[in-house]
């Protein structure tokens, strides 16, 4: 299981519900600060799949960049988040409102290497809440987190697949998808009914603060 290897054990949680948030495009915008680096780099992000790899073409001839570019290029950006990325619209006020019933954690799918960039970022905007940067599977580590507490626990994400790792491994999870309206996440793989969609940080709230009163949730269960 991939939470055996990923340290958490510097995570204290209190007796209460734990709200766990992915943070590129969920947290702070990433496809649009993104766009604005290339083109700073002479290069442009054409939106014609859900992938950064081979979408990103040179400004002067158009000319697709390689892979080995590309994942340098995304190197350089998250090296340099913090004169990029602004948080989404109402982000820092409703997370601060959750807390005062909820424990908030942020679970970025990024090397852990750029942690310090993400967690000064974070901070200087206010999001004071733990961070954890790994690249592994988010369901086990949400589940490792959660364990066998009776207390609600709500996932919220971009990515249908990491919704999709966390409800195999979390029973009675509020799974919230909270993508942005961009034309890249047009191409983005359709999330299961079972999935809950939030248009923006507001509608998410409420969907969180309904669960938490809901009483409809037991424990985490590990997938079979």
């Amino acid at each position: 299981m991939a939470s055996e290897e990923f340290d958490i054990s510097h995570i204290r949680l209190g007796e209460r519900p734990l709200i766990v948030c992915d943070v590129d495009d969920v947290v702070l915008q990433f496809i649009g600060p993104f766009q604005l680096f290339l083109q700073s780099q002479g290069h442009a992000f054409l939106p014609r799949s859900f992938r950064l790899h081979g979408n990103i073409v040179s400004q002067a001839d158009g000319a697709e960049i390689e892979d080995q570019e590309v994942s340098r290029l995304i190197e350089e950006f998250f090296e340099a988040q913090e004169l990029w990325q602004t948080p989404l619209d109402r982000v820092v006020e409703t997370l601060d409102r959750l807390s005062e019933e909820a424990d908030v954690l942020f679970l970025t799918a990024m090397r852990p290497r750029f942690q310090d960039q993400r967690r000064r970022l974070l901070d200087r905007m206010g999001l004071l809440f733990p961070l954890l940067a790994t690249e592994q599977p988010k369901g086990p580590i949400v589940h490792a987190l959660h364990a066998s507490r009776s207390l609600p626990v709500v996932f919220i994400d971009d990515m249908a697949r990491n919704l999709h790792s966390v409800r195999d491994y979390v029973a009675d999870c509020l799974l919230i998808h909270l993508m942005p309206n961009s034309p890249v996440h047009r191409f983005a793989p359709a999330a299961a009914d079972d999935f809950t969609r939030a248009t923006d940080w507001t509608h998410a709230a409420e969907l969180i603060e309904a669960h938490f009163v809901s009483g409809t949730f037991t424990h985490a269960v590990p997938a079979a």
